[in-house]
């Protein structure tokens, strides 16, 4: 593959980054690379791709690319996740089983429904009157 001219997702292929990482190392120049007469990015390979057993320098920096983007990303979805949250609003508890297994109506009584509405008014209703 040396002297190879391929386009910018092939190069991404070959050395296992991606097209966005391509066109950063073609703009800064550690990538050798030419537009087309079709207007399109072509990137020369000199070697072939980065070998498991020795990564390149080129090989390292683009894994450092992918962390700092994959960091970069985790940050974003965090903070979209706590602003969610902030948006979501309290959840009441849940019926116990017998409640919620009880469907039918029952009539109440005068001091069932005093209770009642004495329960739903707030703590200072009840002390301070009203």
């Amino acid at each position: 593959m040396a002297g190879q001219r391929v386009d910018v997702n092939q190069a991404a292929a070959l050395l296992g980054i991606s097209t966005d990482a391509v066109r950063n190392r073609a703009r800064s120049g550690t990538l050798d690379s030419e537009k087309g007469a079709d207007g399109y990015l072509y990137i020369w390979l000199d070697g072939g791709a980065p070998s498991g057993s020795t990564p390149t320098q080129a090989h390292l920096d683009s894994l450092e690319e992918q962390i700092k983007f994959l960091r970069g990303e985790l940050e974003r979805k965090d903070h979209l996740l706590a602003a969610a949250l902030e948006r979501i609003p309290a959840i009441e508890a849940p019926e116990t089983a017998g409640e919620a297994s009880d469907t039918t109506p029952r009539p109440r009584s005068a001091t069932e429904g005093q209770q009642e509405q004495t329960s739903r008014r707030s703590w200072w209703h009840r002390i301070f009157g009203g």
